[in-house]
């Protein structure tokens, strides 16, 4: 992963989403209705997960007749890696935590 650059709330979010099931592939529309996200920011997020390495995607090859195929995205290792350093360092700063001290 080039950069190592601390992730929006809004990208957070959708890593936060895809490490809840990692290999499960999830399109798009899915994860709008599930973030409650415009098109408008979805898309580029996933674009630039994608970029630094944290997420895969794929065109869907299963295709009900007459449906265009979707963009399928998971996280990569990386992006596992990613995911699982979001969460400690939400522990860490979480108000109860009783290791920082202020």
């Amino acid at each position: 992963m080039g950069r190592d650059r601390r992730l929006s709330p809004q990208a957070a979010r959708v890593v936060r989403l895809l490490a809840d099931e990692p290999t499960r592939w999830r399109y798009g529309y899915e994860m709008l209705d599930l973030l409650g996200l415009k098109s408008g920011s979805l898309y580029p997020i996933l674009m630039r997960l994608a970029d630094r390495g944290l997420l895969e995607a794929r065109w869907e090859t299963d295709v009900s007749p007459g449906r265009p195929p979707r963009h399928l995205y998971r996280l990569t290792p990386d992006g596992l890696a990613a995911a699982a350093g979001l969460a400690r360092r939400e522990r860490f700063a979480s108000p109860g935590n009783p290791e920082v001290a202020w």
